[in-house]
């Protein structure tokens, strides 16, 4: 395997590796405020790479094999958010903020299933990060491997957050700071494992490529509408995430448009 490619496909998890090392450094649990604007701007980076990353190559590579140009981005879309609600139906988890768990019920320990809900959140993360390189692997013109290694950047940094947001609640359960930087990390180990598999599933059916990019798409956007700006508007404070999606925003657009 490539070196450039284990780089890029690991970039994404030394981001949750890193922020899930904040537990060393913040005495407490996160701010509020802070945690809103966080959460928001993981959703704002989230949403600019599902447009600019997934969606709008699957268009052009759908237009490029002389297919319906929208009909991949649509239907791929549509099965990435089906895709995400099995799985939320089925994984028993527990959102930081919430006292009911969700998914089939299960004997397990409410650390254990904050640590699944985030684990749940890497999964399209990770498959949008493998369906890019697999892209640039096959040598398809609208996905290059700069771009692809924008993309893993780009969820590296929403990634920092999202390991400071699980690690530290797991700390104010009780658990010891050595091991919610061990649980916060394994939460991002995931994508890895996704990204590799979304490869090699991609590069066995390449015309299909344009569906996986949408598919990606639309588990990511999934994540955001169900958790993450639900989450991030709860409570007082709420125009904080707004600016944290703002944010998010613009600098994954800027860097998808600016290195990609």
């Amino acid at each position: 395997m490539d070196i450039s490619l284990v780089v890029g496909l690991m970039i994404p998890f030394v981001g949750t590796t890193l922020g899930a090392a904040m537990v060393f450094f913040m005495k407490n649990r996160i701010n509020k405020k802070l945690e809103k604007l966080l959460l928001g701007f993981a959703a704002g980076v989230m949403i600019a790479a599902s447009v600019w990353s997934l969606l709008m190559p699957s268009i052009d590579m759908a237009a490029e094999q002389e297919k319906i140009a929208w009909m991949p981005a649509a239907a791929g879309f549509l099965l990435g958010m089906a895709f995400l609600l099995l799985l939320d139906s089925i994984i028993p988890h527990l959102h930081i903020e919430s006292r009911e768990t969700e998914g089939i019920k299960a004997k397990v320990k409410k650390t254990t299933m904050m640590v699944f809900a985030v684990t749940l959140h890497n999964i399209p993360e990770g498959m949008a990060v493998g369906v890019t390189f697999a892209g640039a692997l096959l040598g398809d013109s609208q996905i290059t491997m700069a771009g692809a290694m924008t993309l893993a950047l780009g969820i590296a940094i929403q990634n920092f957050p999202e390991g400071a947001i699980i690690s530290m609640p797991l700390k104010s359960e009780g658990m010891s700071k050595g091991k919610a930087f061990v649980y916060g990390t394994l939460s991002g180990f995931v994508e890895p494992i996704a990204a590799v598999l979304t490869i090699f599933l991609a590069k066995m059916i390449v015309p299909l490529l344009p569906y996986f990019l949408a598919f990606a798409a639309g588990a990511m956007i999934y994540v955001v509408v169900e958790e993450l700006i639900p989450e991030s508007q709860v409570g007082e404070h709420s125009n904080i995430s707004t600016v944290g999606v703002a944010a998010g925003f613009v600098i994954m657009m800027i860097l998808d448009v600016a290195l990609g």
